[in-house]
């Protein structure tokens, strides 16, 4: 087994992704995600798109008040980054076996992987914040069978500079170069709401 400690800077501000309207979850998301232990989880579970429209989207807090990352919110930033680094390994010509061309592409059924042998805690991650909580808004466009609509999203927003620390555990240790390629990943692609904007973008570094 071996054990990681590191710490998060966020370069970029970090969006939540919680709904922050409970008549939400009586109408719509407890009917989509019955198994979600939270209200929190649901809203993670079922995703923030199809409900951002209809309330600001906020950062879970902890008993403290303090506002938090679930630990599964990292796991899956990690599904999301092998995911992409995985599509770099060019595809082999017929009859030949793929060769990896970095740590993510060498894992077979890395899902698998990371819910079972890679685990991050504590289980609610707080943030050190850098300043001031404040908002971030910004128009959503989509096509429907009615045309184009457009809505205005509404996210609670910590600002850049903040920071979380966490233990990642990983009971293989071969796995370890694979952890450390998708946290330098999140220079690039972030964790949070509008990470495709480059919200929520990172550096990291090892912590004793």
């Amino acid at each position: 087994m071996k054990e990681l400690k590191v710490k998060i800077i966020f370069q970029e501000d970090v969006l939540g992704t919680a709904s922050n309207d409970p008549d939400i979850h009586n109408e719509f998301i407890a009917s989509k995600a019955p198994d979600a232990l939270t209200r929190e989880e649901e809203v993670a579970t079922v995703g923030v798109d199809e409900i951002v429209e209809k309330s600001m989207a906020v950062f879970p807090r902890n008993k403290e008040g303090q506002p938090i990352l679930y630990d599964y919110q990292v796991k899956g930033f990690f599904k999301d980054a092998c995911s992409m680094l995985n599509r770099l390994t060019p595809k082999a010509e017929k009859g030949a076996k793929k060769q990896p061309t970095n740590e993510s592409s060498k894992l077979t059924a890395y899902k698998k992987i990371i819910d079972g042998l890679i685990f991050v805690k504590p289980r609610m991650i707080p943030f050190e914040i850098n300043g001031e909580i404040g908002s971030c808004q910004r128009p959503l466009r989509g096509q429907t069978a009615q045309g184009e609509r457009i809505a205005l999203a509404n996210s609670e927003s910590i600002p850049a500079g903040s920071s979380v620390e966490f233990d990642i555990m990983m009971l293989d240790p071969a796995h370890e170069a694979a952890v450390r390629e998708w946290l330098d990943y999140m220079s690039l692609r972030g964790i949070g709401c509008w990470r495709n904007s480059g919200k929520g973008r990172a550096s990291w570094e090892e912590i004793a």
